[in-house]
């Protein structure tokens, strides 16, 4: 292992997460990223009913475990809520309720639907910086900005008794989700640009350079396989954030979703037509017949709210003509997360 605090400043930055397994920030701390499930011992499903059927199966496994789940506004949640009746379900309620209060609302809908026992975690500042040093110290790297909630929500659960929480995270990966991602014929300049989340170069006073992670997955000169790249980066970025925030806690957790495959290939022209997780949209339909199909929204966390005020980072890695004003709050988060984990190993 080699220590690379440069890199992997850069890399957390373009990627939230460290890409190379062989760098760290510091001696004596190491990150390790998750190993997504081989594709050899993942289970192939044609349809809707494929995929209700194998995972009725994987339930049939912690039949006797007192059972939880992180229960959103979307689908992917609520389509795991229906084999889960009279379990308790953990769902995020925002600055007393008023931030997103549809998911909110869609999520109190699931759970009376197959009877769950709703709890509530509420999130707001204190919360954050609460939790956020432990995921950091744990991941031995700054961090995305669900994993603090993420840890209040496990810690709640396993109070309460939960010996397991069951999680929807890589149903868009597998089945076609994140349409405004995979939607575009993109080329290779155009899917860098689209997908980094901050470009280091506009933030870092010594940003290195990022696009090798993209070379990998260039064809045809100026082409990208971006599906593989979403397939292999995406994956591990995604999924190690639940990883690290539910093994601080101690919290087992199971993803009924990540050992599933589409058996044929991903219709992006249906994708791109309006129908993004086309297969699992069809199953949420069957387990609620009485509404409507939501639509994608990513996990809420009210970052633009927390960071409406922040003046921007200060220390000297930073570029000191930042204008803030020029910055979603998930790019705010990312600056001042890495700057807040330079504090904490550093002084």
């Amino acid at each position: 292992m080699a220590v690379d605090k440069k890199y992997c400043m850069s890399s957390y930055i373009a990627f939230r997460y460290i890409e190379d397994d062989n760098k760290d920030f510091y001696e004596g701390m190491h990150h390790e990223n998750i190993k997504p499930i081989p594709l050899e011992e993942r289970i192939p499903v044609h349809t809707a009913d494929d995929i209700d059927r194998e995972i009725a199966r994987e339930f049939e496994a912690f039949k006797g475990k007192k059972l939880g789940i992180m229960l959103s506004g979307g689908m992917d949640s609520a389509i795991c809520a229906s084999y889960m009746p009279g379990c308790d379900a953990y769902t995020f309620r925002f600055l007393g309720g008023d931030f997103q209060s549809e998911e909110l609302a869609r999520a109190e809908y699931y759970a009376k639907y197959y009877g769950l026992k709703l709890h509530y975690v509420d999130i707001d500042w204190n919360t954050v910086e609460k939790y956020v040093d432990p995921v950091m110290k744990a991941k031995a790297a700054p961090v995305h900005s669900i994993e603090p909630q993420l840890l209040a929500a496990a810690l709640q659960a396993k109070a309460d008794g939960v010996e397991m929480l069951i999680v929807g995270e890589s149903s868009d990966l597998i089945f076609g989700g994140m349409d405004k991602l995979i939607s575009p014929k993109w080329d290779y300049e155009g899917f860098k640009k689209r997908y980094m989340f901050i470009d280091p170069a506009d933030v870092l006073n010594d940003p290195q350079d990022m696009d090798y992670l993209f070379e990998r997955y260039r064809k045809d000169g100026d082409k990208i396989d971006y599906m593989q790249f979403m397939d292999d980066v995406f994956a591990i970025e995604s999924s190690s954030s639940y990883l690290n925030a539910f093994n601080v806690a101690g919290m087992p957790y199971f993803d009924p979703y990540a050992r599933l495959i589409m058996a044929d290939p991903l219709d992006l022209d249906r994708v791109r037509n309006g129908e993004p997780k086309y297969l699992i949209r069809e199953l949420m339909a069957k387990k609620y017949p009485e509404i409507p199909v939501p639509f994608k929204n990513p996990m809420p966390r009210p970052v633009d709210a927390y960071f409406a005020n922040w003046s921007g980072p200060v220390r000297a890695e930073f570029r000191q003509d930042l204008d803030m004003s020029k910055f979603t709050g998930n790019q705010k988060w990312q600056m001042w997360c890495l700057e807040r984990f330079l504090n904490n190993n550093e002084g």
